[in-house]
């Protein structure tokens, strides 16, 4: 591989050259051949390699920004659709439907509580929760294990009250 061009290199550089160091970065040539854009967007990936990326703060608000966005639905479709190999220019999306609960943050994220000094950790999987290594297909179930009661798993996680917090 090349050394890395400086940032302040890339606004002398044309269209083909901005694509060859994006292919150099990122292992495949951009679609959108705007000059403009591809300085953007190398320049960002050069100066978060340089500078350590966004802290956890920033990335854990845009978790909870996108808990509470329709979109994620569209990129989980598009996903499956790209795993399928569709051709994206042979799907159309009418419309974003919500399929999940929208209380429920996206998969792959983490619930935490604290309860009698215990912090439970719960992992959100496309088709359930995972908790202690073992999968559960509700957060009531989770909640009924860990207090030996029974409960809504909204409410025990605390994810009612965000849900409301969010529409206001």
């Amino acid at each position: 591989m090349k050394k890395k061009p400086a940032i302040k290199d890339l606004p002398k550089m044309n269209a083909r050259q901005l694509q060859s160091v994006h292919e150099e970065l990122f292992g495949a040539a951009h679609r959108i051949a705007n000059s403009q854009h591809l300085r953007r967007k190398i320049a960002w990936h050069l100066q978060a390699a340089r500078e350590g990326g966004l802290p956890e703060s920033v990335r854990q608000l845009a978790l909870d920004i996108a808990r509470c966005a329709k979109l994620r639905l569209r990129i989980n479709e598009n996903a499956s659709r790209r795993s399928a190999q569709i051709p994206e220019d042979r799907t159309i999306t009418t419309a974003v439907v919500q399929s999940s609960d929208p209380r429920l943050p996206m998969p792959g994220s983490t619930i935490w509580r604290n309860y009698k000094a215990k912090t439970i950790v719960v992992k959100v999987l496309n088709d359930g929760f995972e908790y202690e290594g073992r999968q559960f297909s509700s957060l009531s179930a989770i909640a009924g294990e860990i207090t030996g009661a029974r409960w809504n798993g909204f409410a025990f996680f605390g994810l009612e009250k965000e849900a409301q917090d969010a529409q206001q």
